[in-house]
């Protein structure tokens, strides 16, 4: 039985599913997910969560401590089975494109087939189609120096789809990409995954690139899954200070009552207007909807004002973060005509304003958090 109580039968849907753990010494990786067909699972986590396990155990290339791994009937583990990388259809596309030196663009690609026992001609033949597919046809002369980053990623996704795999893996497809091929590159991604048929697992550390590409995302921290959702829930309602942050959005938690107040654990206290259920709770605020005043602001209908002092400023391209010290502590963005008007520097003491509307609280469904780490 897996750890919800299904047998590893009924997890074998159409798509791909994950149902165990690998242990490593003390510590632990859960799992439990399923992509379904044409879907794209964006998977977030800090370093050392386990995301570059979770990769390894789908690949082939690591074996479950205990559990199942599968795509539609077909088991890759389970108990008394475990079927190696070679046998498996994955594709795999790495953040280095791993790509060979020695081989032009059509033989690199070509490789998938030649793997496959395919003779030389029949093997550039169909990569050939694949690099025409993809709007590559010009590259195939080429050697992988002679390509840019992000030719060199189009590249290493074009050899991954040759192998015609039922499950594609990308790695932190766009780390080692420069602002602009990151844009090219990402756009190139959306269209061409819309057209594979399997599911995708996408590993990043980047929220725009999983809240772009991604149908659903899953959240990995110190080896459990935190969050799972669509991008705009994950943004909406983040689950720990760990997505709160990736988001962008200022995250509490506390106790809401039957008068709509929520006193929150690190002190102060919040109004909300959302509907949730009284209990424990995490609240979220988005620092643009925190006005900054240099006085007290009086004659205002808001009901969240408090103290606080700014402790930092960054500029973050047309506004300008501040990190404020309080009862709840917070993030606001202003303007930079602002930050000159308020004369705001480190040090500036200041009233903060939030109305109820914008503060959302929902049940907060967190389990205790382990010691160590996995990657």
């Amino acid at each position: 039985m897996s750890a919800t109580g299904q047998s590893f039968a009924d997890l074998r849907a159409d798509g791909l599913y994950v149902e165990g753990g690998v242990r490593r010494g003390s510590f632990e990786l859960d799992l439990s997910l399923e992509v379904r067909p044409g879907e794209v699972l964006g998977v977030l986590g800090p370093n050392g969560a386990g995301k570059s396990t979770l990769l390894r155990v789908v690949a082939g290339l690591e074996e479950l401590s205990r559990g199942a791994v599968g795509v539609g009937v077909q088991a890759w583990q389970q108990p008394g089975l475990f079927v190696p990388a070679e046998q498996r259809r994955v594709g795999v596309v790495f953040q280095d494109y791993r790509l060979f030196p020695h081989l032009d663009v059509r033989d690199n690609v070509a490789f998938a087939a030649r793997s496959r026992g395919s003779g030389r001609a029949a093997s550039r033949a169909h990569a050939q189609q694949w690099l025409e597919r993809l709007g590559l046809a010009e590259l195939a002369g080429r050697r992988p120096h002679q390509l840019s980053g992000g030719q060199s990623q189009r590249v290493a996704l074009a050899r991954a789809l040759a192998l015609e795999p039922e499950v594609l893996l990308l790695d932190e497809p766009m780390a080692a990409l420069d602002a602009g091929a990151r844009i090219d590159v990402r756009t190139f991604l959306r269209a061409h995954l819309a057209d594979f048929a399997g599911p995708v697992v996408l590993v990043t550390h980047d929220p725009l690139e999983a809240m772009v590409l991604a149908d659903r995302v899953l959240v990995l921290e110190a080896g459990r899954v935190v969050q799972q959702g669509t991008p705009a829930e994950v943004a909406r309602r983040p689950a720990s200070a760990y997505v709160a942050r990736l988001v962008g959005l200022n995250l509490w938690i506390g106790t809401l009552g039957a008068d709509g107040l929520v006193g929150l654990d690190d002190g102060g206290e919040l109004a909300v207007a959302t509907e949730a259920p009284q209990g424990r709770v995490l609240v979220s605020l988005r620092p643009s909807a925190i006005t900054v005043h240099t006085e007290h602001p009086e004659h205002t209908s808001t009901r969240n004002v408090w103290p606080g002092r700014v402790t930092s400023m960054e500029v973050l391209a047309d506004r300008v973060r501040l990190q404020l010290t309080g009862a709840p502590d917070a993030l606001a963005d202003v303007t930079p005509a602002a930050v000159a008007e308020l004369d705001l520097e480190v040090g500036r003491e200041v009233w903060l304003s939030a109305k109820a509307t914008e503060v959302e609280a929902y049940a907060d469904h967190a389990q205790p958090r382990r010691a160590g780490q996995l990657d």
